[in-house]
């Protein structure tokens, strides 16, 4: 479970995280919706420990990600957006290294490595050097870095970013698949159809704050829309008509 109290982060003068609070649920699939700019990744890079909140509170899994940093990266996969690879490696050798990382070990890596490579249908290009892979190659090799140390919680930021029809639709079964093995799925995107399409639950961001969030069928009441693109509009035009 991932947990957000009342964050907040600044660069310079620009406010991106205003008093952001939402909690991502085991076994759920939870979206960050927003417009670009509006906080979503940057929120996530607080949880991933990768940047440090000026303020607020974050946790995964129960620890917290200022003073027990280490643990949360251990109970964490994350996907962040335009993920590179280390083009000299090969897909395997990519995974392998993240594995190691993440302290797998002889027997446990390569049983892992192979797992994902199965699972993400990798087979084919594994051996090869990452340098030239295509953008559903990349994103496929990078999620495999993410889960190869099988983590309970998976972090994703604009994960269908420049993918094709095919390659986005096989990435929307495998994160359902992960949702029913009993993980925390959490991923920010723009796109209204993504999260739609995937998500248990929406946690709405416009200008650095939670605008409205809940399932899908709770915002469109909440909002009095019939539509979900029409109730995304509305929670974020009344955010607008506050600044």
């Amino acid at each position: 479970m991932i947990e957000v109290q009342d964050l907040h982060k600044s660069f310079g003068k620009v406010r991106a995280v205003r008093g952001v609070s939402f909690r991502a649920r085991d076994a759920r699939i939870t979206g960050l919706l927003g417009p670009n700019g509006a906080g979503k990744s940057t929120t996530l890079r607080v949880l991933y420990t990768l940047i440090k909140p000026d303020k607020g509170r974050a946790s995964v899994d129960s620890h917290d990600v200022m003073t027990d940093a280490l643990a949360v990266r251990g109970r964490m996969g994350v996907l962040p957006h335009n993920a590179g690879l280390y083009p000299r490696l090969s897909a395997r050798e990519n995974i392998e290294f993240f594995g190691r990382m993440n302290g797998l070990k002889k027997a446990a890596l390569k049983r892992n490595t192979d797992r994902v490579i199965e699972m993400l249908e990798i087979g084919e290009f594994a051996t090869r050097r990452a340098k030239g892979f295509s953008q559903g190659q990349r994103i496929k090799v990078a999620l495999a870095r993410a889960m190869v140390h099988e983590p309970r919680n998976i972090l994703l930021d604009e994960p269908t970013n420049g993918l094709d029809v095919m390659a986005t639709r096989s990435l929307r079964t495998l994160i359902r698949r992960l949702r029913d093995e009993g993980k925390c799925v959490l991923f920010s995107s723009h796109v209204m159809q993504e999260v739609a399409a995937l998500c248990d639950e929406i946690v709405i961001i416009g200008s650095g704050r939670v605008v409205a969030a809940g399932t899908p069928d709770q915002i469109r009441r909440n909002t009095g829309e019939d539509s979900l693109e029409d109730a995304f509009v509305r929670a974020i035009g009344s955010e607008e008509g506050l600044e």
